[in-house]
């Protein structure tokens, strides 16, 4: 099992178990028809996670005469910096558990508690957006931002205020283009989006972490990368679909050029994509209520869909703090803001890949 996750202790709950590798199909057919799955959920991200940062994943889940009837993907992050806890899911906004009876939650939270008894973990971080938990410490400071969609770009365009239609069309007077592909495109999304990071005081991760989801969902995974009149990249989205829905987990621009409206272009572009390609919803990806990027997404029209992150907490500890927000990174912050980009990207996926 991975990592060494044992079940010794588990065996008292006859139908809940960590899935072994020949259960995973299983596991992936009942994700595929699950009404509240993310693409997160799929096993696929065993080899992710495995393969760019050396962490372990596995699913606590219930299996009954070959079937799945419920289950939680988890990823075993354990750092001297970051701390030992176990996260559904890390690095992205959804994840968490999935049942087809709500009865099924509660053993399975007790299987992963169990689990990570055994492990020695510090805390259980679970990214639900329902309150599957209500027992159970939770954040609810975040929200994703949900824009639904029209059947043209054209009636997008024309449900817009006038002062966003006129930002959209003035990346295209000033000679903006934009290109669409998948991991072509790869090397031109890096180099702006490992400049963005720098500029937030953020470890990038690797580029290797990005190639690998582009290479798991080839025709789901695309890039829309904006450039200026020399055709040099200066902003970049990664788009993510799963069923009717389309998320872009990660978007970058050069400051140096917002003022020709690259990042207003940039969106526009991506939400175009969507429509296009038969989506129904743009997820705009997740923010803090009332922050600046929380007014960025609002201007669009999207809408809050709330976050219920549960904790499962040994001797009643305090919450963990691991964002940017938290005082005690402030000073890190300020410094990796001054490094030179080449450095960040040498260094910063050694530290990203400990970050959830």
């Amino acid at each position: 099992m991975p990592g060494g996750m044992n079940t010794e202790r588990l065996a008292h709950f006859p139908d809940c178990t960590v899935l072994t590798e020949a259960e995973y199909p299983a596991w992936d057919h009942f994700v595929s028809e699950h009404p509240g799955a993310s693409p997160y959920h799929l096993s696929i991200w065993r080899h992710i996670v495995e393969r760019a940062f050396g962490k372990r994943w596995c699913v606590v889940g219930v299996v009954q005469n070959g079937r799945v009837l419920g289950g939680i993907p988890l990823v075993h992050m354990k750092s001297p910096l970051f701390g030992n806890f176990l996260g559904s899911m890390p690095y992205f906004n959804y994840g968490g558990v999935l049942v087809n009876d709500e009865s099924l939650a509660e053993p399975i939270l007790e299987r992963t508690i169990a689990l990570a008894q055994e492990l020695g973990v510090n805390h259980l971080e679970l990214r639900h957006l329902e309150n599957h938990y209500p027992h159970l410490p939770v954040k609810t400071g975040k929200v994703s931002m949900w824009l639904d969609l029209p059947s043209s770009s054209t009636e997008l365009m024309k449900s817009f205020k006038p002062k966003l239609r006129s930002q959209v069309r003035k990346g295209e007077k000033n000679g903006l283009g934009v290109k669409e592909g998948g991991i072509e495109l790869l090397d031109d999304f890096y180099t702006v989006f490992a400049h963005n990071m720098r500029d937030l005081g953020t470890p990038v991760y690797g580029k290797i972490f990005m190639q690998l989801i582009l290479e798991a969902f080839p025709k789901t995974a695309r890039l829309i990368i904006v450039t200026d009149s020399t055709s040099r990249p200066i902003a970049g989205g990664f788009l993510l679909g799963f069923r009717d829905r389309v998320e872009i987990p990660w978007a970058s621009s050069l400051r140096e050029y917002n003022h020709l409206q690259s990042n207003m272009f940039l969106y526009w572009n991506c939400l175009q994509y969507a429509c296009d390609q038969g989506y129904r919803v743009f997820d705009f990806g997740r923010s803090s209520m009332g922050s600046s990027t929380f007014k960025f997404k609002a201007q669009w029209g999207a809408q809050s869909v709330q976050h219920h992150w549960h904790y499962w907490l040994p001797d009643n500890q305090d919450m963990p703090e691991m964002n940017p927000q938290n005082p005690k990174y402030q000073l890190a912050i300020s410094l990796w803001q001054r490094l030179p980009v080449s450095v960040t990207r040498v260094v910063g996926p050694f530290i990203a890949k400990h970050l959830p």
